[in-house]
């Protein structure tokens, strides 16, 4: 069955019988994720040896371009699930990939700083988040602001700045029962009704430092590729990145093992 295929029928069967309840009631859509993962949907930019649909953010802008307009709750969280994945993939390990690949796994983003007056997506502010390293555990503190499927997702993308020395960002893969993460109640963002959108907080969060994703420092590369991508698919359209692969839309290159 194509993508188009298991879409069409998520879409039918579960995603829009139940979106008018989703938008009323505030509800994460945990039914519309699941039935989307149980298709492959979730998975569908990991590599097919892993059981991924091995496509690109060109094929997930059109699934999240198409859920979206049944469902914006389910849209924003499979926009922010498949930005993560980027990550996931490139950098993350085989055991993580495989478990987004078969749908078991929801990624999301955490990259701005609840002080930052920018846009969702925006590079971390210098006073914001940190990142301390001691030995071979992380402790990463800061608020960050709009992050879809907070307290619902199973991982999240964590920017800050640099733990030793360098200019550009760090990414951290943060476990949604990580010690020190704490997600209100009450959701408290900007995103869709029913995304689960809200302020996640690290006080602090404490990580194994294999948790970096990509080298200190140097996540400029694909963070602002994917932050292309989102704004593109917040837009409707569509992105093609012109990378090492050529023109096909792969931001899921492995830099080689870890």
């Amino acid at each position: 069955m194509s993508f188009r295929s298991a879409l069409s029928h998520v879409l039918s069967s579960t995603i829009e019988p139940s979106a008018e309840e989703t938008g009323a009631r505030g509800r994460f859509p945990r039914a519309s994720v699941t039935a989307l993962g149980e298709a492959g949907l979730l998975g569908l930019t990991v590599a097919t040896d892993l059981g991924g649909g091995g496509l690109g953010l060109t094929e997930a802008a059109e699934v999240v371009t198409d859920v979206s307009r049944a469902c914006p709750a389910t849209g924003a969280v499979v926009r922010s699930h498949y930005a993560a994945v980027a990550f996931i993939e490139a950098y993350g390990s085989h055991w993580m990939r495989r478990k987004v690949a078969v749908g078991l796994h929801l990624g999301t983003l955490a990259l701005t700083d609840a002080d930052d007056a920018g846009t969702p997506g925006a590079a971390p502010s210098p006073t914001g988040s940190t990142a301390t390293r001691t030995g071979d555990v992380v402790a990463l503190r800061g608020r960050k602001r709009d992050v879809v499927g907070a307290g619902e997702a199973d991982s999240y993308i964590w920017s800050s700045p640099p733990a030793h020395g360098g200019k550009g960002p760090s990414l951290w893969l943060v476990p949604a029962d990580a010690p020190g993460l704490f997600v209100p109640a009450r959701p408290s963002g900007d995103g869709p009704r029913g995304s689960g959108t809200s302020t996640v907080y690290a006080d602090p969060v404490l990580l194994p430092a294999g948790a970096l994703l990509e080298r200190d420092g140097e996540a400029d590369g694909l963070l602002s590729t994917v932050r292309a991508w989102l704004a593109d698919v917040h837009r409707g359209g569509r992105i093609a990145h012109r990378g090492a692969r050529g023109p096909r839309t792969r931001l899921t290159a492995r830099p080689g093992p870890r």
